[in-house]
């Protein structure tokens, strides 16, 4: 069975208006998104985000009442990425 290799982690930048940017780091979790991508979270697992082949970003919830940001970016770090080892 041919199986998609996905990029273990990823950097998301989420622009602080006055601040510099905030980065958090995400790794690849062994679940999937209602869009069929693999879902991220940070080691806190409060920041979860559905990242696509194509690199786009769907935030998601991780607890009630909370409205998370859209990232500016998804970086993967490149260590990671799929074809660099």
């Amino acid at each position: 069975m041919n199986q998609k290799v996905h990029t273990e982690r990823y950097e998301l930048i989420f622009q602080m208006s006055g601040a510099a940017d905030d980065v958090v780091s995400v790794r690849l979790t062994d679940r999937l998104g209602a869009g069929g991508f693999p879902v991220y979270e940070d080691e806190t697992g409060i920041v979860r985000a559905e990242i696509s082949d194509r690199g786009e970003v769907r935030m998601l919830a991780s607890g009630g009442h909370q409205v998370p940001g859209a990232p500016l970016l998804a970086r993967p770090l490149s260590e990671d990425a799929p074809g660099t080892r």
